[in-house]
């Protein structure tokens, strides 16, 4: 796969990205890529391992999944019309193939412990009983600035994250750009997406743009109102703290989630560190509607 190719789909993914409740055709996320329709289609599903149309149905079903659990007070139909649906019945049908319950019954389901994809993995399991007990830290409400990056993509939530952070840092040291401000983009809930899934994205601020883009490319991360907190621990106790800020803060706090990513902000990233530390800021990008 050509190093063009891969950047123009990069191109493509963050367009889709940047707010995955809109609309969005095929014919327009090709002129993006600057393909053709056809063209598009092929080299979309070589590079990412699946076709346009499920690439963002099943984003769209994730950032549902959020909404309905989360967001009691808006009805099945208003989330769905987030997520691109014009009808209940259409939505519940995208819904349903991807969760195997329908949108109703999943917002009356009290997720268990034991079945959150995140605690098949022992480590975090065990992060997840150590932090059960923490009570969240109070999150800041601001208004952040839109933040330009590097940035390499990533599959999977677990220890292979360190070969994107190797990539990024080896590609500063070849710029000879500076790499002290590092961000994290979280794609996924890991609460119901399983870990070898999640969609991550290591990023390093940059402040001039990237000569030759190829498996780093440069993005913008959309700034906005957000919920800020302050998380510290060891590996296996970041997701499990951001679930609690999902599952007991977002609900009780009269904010809606955003359809924006969110991301982290590393003071100490683990991912780096030898005694796998981190103390870092997670954003939730919320709105008041």
């Amino acid at each position: 796969m050509s190093q063009q190719h891969i950047s123009r789909i990069n191109d493509v993914l963050y367009y889709i990205h940047k707010d995955i409740s809109r609309d969005l055709p095929a014919k327009e996320l090709a002129d993006v890529a600057a393909y053709s329709e056809q063209h598009f289609h092929r080299i979309f599903k070589s590079v990412v391992g699946e076709s346009i149309h499920q690439y963002i149905r099943r984003t769209r079903m994730e950032y549902a999944a959020n909404q309905l659990m989360f967001d009691a007070g808006s009805s099945v139909l208003e989330i769905a019309n987030k997520c691109g649906f014009n009808s209940v019945s259409s939505f519940s049908r995208a819904f349903k193939a991807t969760f195997h319950v329908a949108p109703g019954e999943w917002r009356r389901h009290e997720l268990e412990g034991d079945e959150k994809p995140y605690l098949r993995d022992p480590e975090v399991a065990a992060g997840y009983h150590r932090v059960s007990p923490r009570q969240l830290p109070e999150p800041k409400i601001v208004e952040v600035p839109e933040r330009f990056a590097a940035y390499v993509r990533h599959v999977g939530y677990n220890r292979s994250i360190k070969n994107a952070w190797r990539v990024m840092k080896a590609w500063a040291n070849a710029e000879g750009r500076d790499d002290t401000i590092q961000f994290g983009l979280h794609h996924s809930n890991p609460a119901w997406v399983e870990l070898d899934k999640c969609r991550y994205v290591a990023c390093i601020a940059i402040d001039k743009p990237i000569k030759v883009r190829g498996v780093v490319n440069q993005l913008v991360i959309p700034g906005g109102l957000h919920a800020v907190f302050r998380l510290t621990g060891v590996y296996g106790e970041l997701l499990p703290q951001i679930s609690k800020v999902l599952e007991q803060w977002l609900p009780a706090s009269g904010f809606k989630l955003n359809s924006t990513p969110a991301y982290v902000h590393y003071h100490n990233n683990h991912f780096l560190n030898e005694d796998e530390r981190f103390e870092l800021d997670f954003y939730l990008p919320i709105s008041f509607y």
